[in-house]
């Protein structure tokens, strides 16, 4: 991996040049009915809509029906058609084979029922023509796209997803969309580790990509579904979760070469910004008061149950020097964005720095409330709140300055 940020080379794209620049694969197995009509609608919207040449490939996993001589005509019919038979069915096994096969720069793929509205094509493959992404998703599950479907597939899409991000990790909204394009550079890397060839192959591409750092785009879609879809849910959600689990095993295993593709094809960090810049520092306050009403909920909390027993004083030391230390490595992870051992016993010191602070301001307090006015419990919270918000205000700047100026 670089050691500055390098975006990825823009699409050289020729219009009116020979070679296409998009290829667009569907994959079909016995949809003699349904194979016209969607080559043409789809060859007829990117004549009008897409500004660089393009291609469809239609290919065939195996069809045991008329879909073969029906591509073969269309190819006849169209010159940007073309087909490619496969022996086997499987949709990643086509995909795999079409896409390794095609010599454009950006490839993507979509269902031959046209589930998705073609509307949406172009930008799903704008960003990868600029440079911008690697990969980019249709999403169904953004806020802005529109679904009609039935209830059941709307559930077991939402429980899919939500068990890929469980299990995997995973951080992309809708994994089985069929409206999908990647970068040829980028799949020529990604298709050889991939095992799977039917319905997982788009997770489990997807979850490469994640895991080697590239950018993945998500465009939200129109999305009607086909009340004729063939597609065996039992079936496709048992061979999901096989998937599912063998890829888990590979990724907790160190069985594929995560960190060679990182290093290949993943973006270099941003470049340091000038250190009187601030970064993030609105999103940042947001998680530092988030993790701080969090650490004064159980410093309280820590300071009633010990004040019977030790006593005032040793009760505020103890509930300060607790918390503290997991304020420190909460604002370390989720406010600053710190991860891994480099620096931790540094940026710790500076919270025992923060944590003298907060325990000076504490203390004095209760000992001037002690030595001015009767003792009262609840003004004694009340004191030792106020002093806890002057002493956070302390630990933001000190821990901001350690974490955000290290070398």
């Amino acid at each position: 991996m670089t050691d500055t940020y390098a975006p990825r080379a823009a699409v050289q794209a020729r219009p009116g040049a020979g070679s296409a620049v998009l290829d667009v694969v569907v994959p079909v197995y016995n949809e003699e009915a349904d194979l016209g009509p969607c080559v043409r609608r789809l060859h007829a919207h990117l004549t009008a809509q897409f500004p660089y040449p393009f291609r469809i490939t239609v290919a065939d996993n195996a069809s045991v029906d008329g879909t073969p001589a029906v591509a073969r005509a269309l190819a006849d019919e169209l010159p940007e058609v073309g087909v490619l038979r496969l022996d086997e069915k499987g949709r990643g096994r086509a995909l795999r084979a079409a896409w390794a096969a095609s010599p454009a720069p950006v490839l993507a793929y979509m269902d031959v029922d046209l589930s998705t509205d073609l509307a949406a094509l172009l930008p799903l493959v704008a960003q990868l023509l600029s440079g911008h992404s690697d990969l980019a998703i249709g999403t169904r599950l953004a806020r802005t796209s529109r679904v009609v479907r039935g209830t059941k597939r709307e559930v077991i899409s939402r429980g899919y997803n939500l068990l890929l991000r469980g299990a995997l990790a995973a951080r992309f909204s809708d994994a089985q969309c069929g409206f999908k394009a990647i970068r040829a550079d980028v799949a020529a890397e990604l298709l050889p580790l991939v095992r799977d060839t039917g319905w997982f192959f788009d997770t489990e591409l997807l979850v490469l990509a994640q895991r080697a750092g590239l950018r993945i785009h998500e465009v939200p879609v129109d999305w009607v579904d086909d009340p004729d879809s063939r597609v065996d849910i039992v079936a496709t959600a048992l061979a999901d979760l096989r998937g599912i689990g063998r890829l888990g095993r590979a990724l907790v295993t160190g069985a594929l070469p995560l960190a060679q593709l990182r290093a290949q094809l993943g973006r270099g960090p941003l470049p340091a910004p000038p250190a009187q810049v601030p970064t993030g520092l609105p999103r940042q306050l947001a998680r530092f008061a988030a993790v701080g009403v969090a650490s004064t909920l159980a410093y309280l909390l820590l300071f009633v149950l010990a004040r019977s027993p030790l006593g005032a004083q040793p009760a505020n030391l103890l509930a300060l020097l607790l918390t503290a230390v997991a304020n420190t490595a909460a604002n370390r992870r989720l406010t600053f964005g710190v991860t891994g051992r480099r620096h931790a016993g540094r940026h710790h010191l500076q919270g025992l720095l923060a944590f003298a602070l907060g325990l000076a301001l504490t203390s004095g307090s209760l000992a001037v409330l002690h030595a001015t006015t009767p003792p009262s419990r609840p003004l004694e919270l009340t004191v030792l709140v106020t002093a806890n918000l002057a002493a956070t205000a302390l630990r933001f700047l000190l821990l901001r300055l350690a974490m955000h100026h290290r070398p």
